[in-house]
């Protein structure tokens, strides 16, 4: 029983449903942190999207089987190492797609257009988008900016363009280390298992990773200062968690190019105790400016 769990758990690739946690932004920048209707609808948005989502990881793990088993670490992912099979693993991907959608359609009309074209922008991703120098980190920080975007059409807020933005910028910074991660993990003979691996280079992908955590950093104080949040939320101290933000990138900064095992963002953020620590920091800390003033 142990071990169809472990199974399960590694199909749908529960640790990723970390990354589902952005759809909790709009309602902390929304002011509808202490609706007890904002908490119950965007949390059941982010089990939706954590349903559809895991649907994709599916999808990806059955276009990209072949290549998995000559990566070191994916080839003990459950379809590549041959404990679930190709027929079972497309039920489960359209029982998770069916409930996904279905909840979507009745929780919010604009949900639904979001967690449908998340999954149509994955399937075009898992297709051709993924063989696409950069293209394919942004295609991924894209679909960052759709859990916001859920998160808030959820609890009925309209989405703030800098948290947007900022998003983005995180989500491509976090994307580009993790490719930076992949080209030291796997040696130069087995480039092949993600092609687009063989387009880039450490010294491009440092490159990025300085102009983007740059742009992540500035356009995260411009958000704390910009006139419309200081008018929505009525204060100027925002702009004291940008030393988290600071630190927090720094730190998985750190990780990247001191730590050989690290460079997975969610494995970082779950395994990481100074990096999580900040993350923790950075949330009560916005909480208690926006709302405990």
């Amino acid at each position: 029983m142990k071990r169809r769990l472990q199974t399960v758990v590694g199909l749908l690739r529960c640790r990723q449903w970390i990354k589902n946690g952005f759809v909790f932004a709009g309602m902390l920048f929304g002011g509808r942190f202490g609706s007890l209707d904002s908490w119950v609808r965007v949390t059941t948005t982010f089990v939706l999207f954590s349903l559809v989502a895991s649907a994709t990881y599916i999808n990806n793990d059955l276009t990209d089987c072949e290549a998995d088993r000559r990566h070191p670490m994916k080839r003990l992912r459950p379809i590549a190492s041959g404990e679930v099979s190709p027929s079972t693993a497309r039920v489960v991907q359209l029982l998770l797609l069916v409930v996904g959608i279905t909840g979507a359609a009745l929780l919010d009309r604009r949900v639904l257009v979001v967690v449908a074209a998340y999954f149509a922008l994955n399937l075009a991703y898992s297709a051709f988008l993924k063989h696409q120098v950069v293209i394919d980190v942004m295609v991924i920080a894209v679909g960052f900016v759709m859990r916001v975007l859920a998160g808030c059409y959820a609890v009925r807020v309209e989405p703030s363009v800098w948290i947007l933005l900022c998003t983005f910028l995180l989500a491509l910074y976090l994307g580009f280390g993790k490719r930076r991660h992949e080209l030291l993990l796997v040696d130069a003979g087995m480039v092949g298992h993600r092609e687009v691996l063989g387009q880039y280079s450490i010294k491009m992908l440092d490159q990025m990773i300085v102009v983007v955590s740059a742009l992540t950093v500035t356009s995260y104080i411009m958000f704390t200062v910009w006139p419309d949040t200081v008018s929505r939320h009525g204060t100027t101290n925002l702009v004291y968690t940008v030393p988290f933000v600071l630190y927090g990138l720094f730190r998985y900064d750190f990780l990247i190019y001191q730590a050989e095992d690290s460079g997975n963002p969610t494995d970082a953020m779950l395994t990481d105790r100074p990096l999580l620590m900040t993350l923790i920091a950075w949330a009560l800390t916005s909480v208690a400016i926006i709302y405990w003033r």
